[in-house]
């Protein structure tokens, strides 16, 4: 089945020729949304993408590539996921389709870029790490015992104050203050 999907970004312009032209194309279903193209959350693509169903033979019709992505690393992101599900896909204006050889290899184009610009970004995040650790910075959350809670928990258990209240002053939980402090005797 043939599953189109038309985006307009304002209610100024018209959704008449995507939807003409998705017509004419065969599209049995039209999702319509009014939304810039800028944002991320649009909710009726996200509608149109989960009626899709997956190794059913459907596709999903677009009148142009820009209407359905945002971006480059959206357009793929979307394409990934519909070529997990065995799911098709035409834009009308580029003369996509991945019906076709010409089509299938531009799926597998636009794939090979995602995979590139994943390893990109673990590249430069792993750089920025091993750079940050250079200097002395240590990456994850923060400790939540310091130092000087360790030493005001161990100055209050010394005063027999209860683990519990000694915990609650210093603002961690009672697990944290044992792991923490291990040999602290339980009260």
């Amino acid at each position: 089945m043939q599953i189109g999907y038309a985006r307009i970004s304002t209610d100024t312009q018209t959704h008449d020729a995507q939807i003409a032209a998705l017509k004419a194309a065969g599209c049995e279903k039209i999702f319509v949304e009014t939304a810039s193209g800028a944002k991320k959350d649009r909710p009726v693509l996200a509608e149109a993408l989960a009626y899709l169903r997956p190794d059913a033979s459907d596709k999903l019709v677009v009148y142009k590539l820009d209407r359905v992505a945002r971006s480059l690393p959206h357009l793929i992101e979307i394409m990934d996921r519909l070529n997990q599900d065995n799911i098709e896909f035409q834009s009308l204006s580029e003369a996509i389709d991945t019906k076709t050889p010409g089509g299938r290899l531009l799926f597998h184009v636009m794939g090979a870029i995602s995979a590139f610009e994943r390893d990109l970004i673990i590249e430069r995040t792993q750089a920025g790490l091993r750079a940050a650790k250079a200097k002395g910075r240590v990456g994850g959350r923060p400790k939540k015992m310091t130092d000087d809670k360790i030493n005001a928990v161990r100055e209050l258990l010394a005063n027999g104050t209860a683990v519990r209240d000694a915990a609650a002053a210093v603002g961690v939980s009672v697990p944290t203050l044992y792991r923490w402090l291990p040999g602290s005797a339980r009260s």
